[in-house]
């Protein structure tokens, strides 16, 4: 009591078989085994990034993927007499 035999084990599989077909068990085991392999390459792409930003000189001001500020990007506004009153 308490316990799941071997017995319950196989039950439950054919009934989950039965119900779902082995086509679509074997399409969603294919689906689940590329999001892991997606998910281990995005995890090694980010400690690869961040192992870069480690090594980066110490004379570096901005890591490669930073965000551009708005403001760097806008030139000055030119002031005419009007505007300087």
């Amino acid at each position: 009591m308490g316990g799941l035999s071997i017995w319950h084990w196989l039950i439950v599989l054919m009934v989950v078989l039965l119900l779902f077909g082995t086509g679509k068990v074997s399409t969603l085991m294919g689906d689940f085994a590329k999001g892991i392999k997606a998910f281990k390459k995005n995890m090694a792409e980010e400690n690869d990034v961040s192992m870069e930003a480690t090594e980066r000189p110490a004379g570096s001001i901005a890591a490669p993927n930073a965000p551009v500020s708005p403001a760097a990007t806008v030139p000055p506004r030119e002031t005419t007499a009007a505007t300087q009153r």
